[in-house]
């Protein structure tokens, strides 16, 4: 299997402004929230917009919703201490590297 080059790409590009802010206490997946839901399990960042959505561990799975009805195609996990990105055309996994400040990276 050869490179992703979703995956490429995104490692060239500044990340988008969250959807929502990661400091907010009691952060929820905001689809969740809208639907009158109150079961996740993670977070999950698109790549292209900044969506923050749930995983898919949760009922809803949000994010990949989110990929389905807009195309993105990489994900970026918004969860505190995990550092990697997923391609949902090519089902394929990036790993970062968490910057002293905790923010995921990528070696360029």
């Amino acid at each position: 299997m050869g490179a992703c080059e979703h995956l490429i790409a995104s490692k060239h590009t500044d990340q988008p402004t969250p959807s929502v802010d990661p400091d907010t206490p009691g952060l929820i997946c905001p689809d969740c929230r809208e639907a009158g839901y109150d079961v996740w399990a993670h977070l999950r960042m698109c790549m292209t917009c900044g969506h923050v959505a749930c995983c898919d561990s949760s009922p809803h799975r949000h994010a990949t919703a989110h990929h389905e009805e807009t195309g993105h195609p990489v994900m970026q996990s918004f969860e505190p201490g995990e550092a990697w990105r997923w391609c949902y055309v090519d089902r394929r996994l990036l790993p970062l590297v968490l910057a002293e400040d905790g923010v995921p990276t990528v070696h360029r």
